[in-house]
């Protein structure tokens, strides 16, 4: 297995469980989304959706990565992570509610979800290119 393939398949399985896992199964996380009383139905419902979206690219992923369509799977995986930072563009949005200012983890000066996106995003650019080096290579 090449070292792209690898690298696509593990933000693959980061972006089919990193939502769920954030935002409905860990207890401290879960609180500031699924679970959070302050949030109204509508925006629990666009969480909901967000979650189950990522489960389905990520699962979508992995099965182009499967059929070693590398090139692909980088551009399907790279979409929540684009549409977490483009989110950011819109008035109103923050990447925390206020009441949890004090439990929220920054990296390098990012929000650890925005540094997350940087970096599963660097990944996939890295990916990209080196399976696109290695598709000139053989050609």
């Amino acid at each position: 297995m090449t070292w792209p393939r690898i690298v696509v398949g593990a933000v693959a399985v980061i972006t089919a469980l990193g939502a769920l896992l954030a935002d409905v199964v860990v207890p401290d996380l879960a609180a500031q989304h699924a679970f959070n009383p302050a949030w109204p139905p509508h925006a629990k419902f666009h969480d909901a959706q967000y979650v189950v979206m990522s489960i389905l690219l990520g699962a979508l992923g992995l099965a182009l990565v499967a059929r070693n369509q590398l090139l692909w799977a980088a551009a399907l995986l790279s979409t929540p992570w684009l549409g977490m930072l483009g989110a950011l563009l819109f008035p109103g949005t923050a990447t925390y509610d206020p009441e949890f200012a004090d439990d929220t983890v920054f990296v390098l000066g990012l929000h650890g979800q925005v540094f997350l996106a940087l970096v599963l995003l660097a990944a996939l650019v890295t990916a990209a290119w080196g399976s696109m080096r290695r598709l000139r290579a053989s050609a």
